[in-house]
């Protein structure tokens, strides 16, 4: 088994800078990169919990979740490396992609989930 080469661990600061250009609803805390996303239910959050539980374990970097009724806090570091690597962004970006994904409003032949309906609805988007 071939050793990895040592993970970059990016400073505080360039962490809060590439979040701001890049990730701007995650924030940096207590050495993790955070992000806080609402539903409408429980019938929401089960869907984030388990679109993001399929895209880290295909991604083999495994964030912490809290999980209440109408949110999940998603949170990244790389353990290996205590702190935060191209591997945190990198999930970070692949799940804001998928759950934050609005196919209405990119006019093709998918509508999306309609947000007038109560009993439809289950993100809050941004």
């Amino acid at each position: 088994m071939e050793k990895q080469a040592k993970e970059r661990v990016y400073s505080e600061q360039e962490v809060a800078e590439k979040l701001a250009a890049e990730l701007p609803y995650w924030y940096y805390e207590d050495g993790w990169i955070r992000r806080k996303y609402k539903t409408s239910g429980w019938k929401g959050t089960l869907m984030v919990v388990n679109t993001v539980g399929h895209l880290a374990e295909a991604a083999w970097h495994h964030p912490d979740l809290t999980v209440s009724y109408a949110f999940v806090i998603v949170k990244l570091v790389t353990h290996t490396a205590k702190g935060i690597t191209d591997k945190d962004f990198s999930l970070a970006k692949k799940i804001e992609e998928v759950i934050q994904w609005q196919p209405g409003r990119e006019g093709g032949a998918l509508e999306g989930t309609p947000n007038d309906d109560p009993r439809f609805k289950y993100l809050k988007y941004d």
